[in-house]
């Protein structure tokens, strides 16, 4: 069944794009959630008319989309979250809470579903993350998991370290 499509759709098209899809796609997802419309004759000529106002839409999401690219390149957000023994995390950490790190340090407002994770992270360290703005067009962020933990464990063993060699040096000398 031929469908004009009326908003993005991922791996399918984008506005104003008249595709191909299984007729039970069409009944039962695209037209009832107002994606798409059926490819009727009057259809497709209401959209020649729209054609033009489609383009300036799709001039102005591209262009957003550059611009939001250009304030996350090559930035980075911190994740604070709970840390255990040897780096592993309490729960994971999620494209939401990557998305929220992200409006709350950059001022750039990302939704959730556009952070392609993957996985959840389980564990600290520092993570690529990409997002997708639009279409082709996609960012790369660097996310530092629990770093703060990891160096607040890291500096007392230190301190113990210098400590022991402190005494060891004390018990040479009374040995002397």
């Amino acid at each position: 069944m031929k469908v004009i499509l009326l908003d993005e759709i991922k791996g399918k098209g984008g506005e104003g794009d008249v595709i191909d899809v299984a007729q039970g796609y069409a009944e039962n997802c695209l037209i009832p959630k107002k994606l798409a419309v059926a490819a009727t004759k009057g259809n497709l000529k209401q959209l020649e008319e729209r054609r033009n106002n489609i383009a300036k839409r799709e001039e102005v999401r591209l262009a957003t989309a550059n611009a939001t690219k250009e304030q996350l390149a090559d930035k980075a957000v911190t994740v604070d979250v709970k840390v255990g023994d040897e780096g592993v995390l309490f729960g994971s950490v999620t494209a939401a809470m990557i998305a929220d790190a992200i409006k709350d340090q950059l001022g750039v407002e990302v939704d959730r579903k556009r952070v392609e994770l993957g996985k959840p992270i389980k564990v600290a360290g520092s993570y690529q993350v990409e997002i997708s703005l639009y279409r082709d067009i996609k960012a790369e962020v660097t996310v530092l998991v629990g770093v703060e933990a990891l160096e607040e464990e890291a500096a007392p063993e230190e301190v113990v370290d210098v400590e022991v060699e402190a005494s060891a040096e004390e018990t040479a000398e009374d040995a002397e």
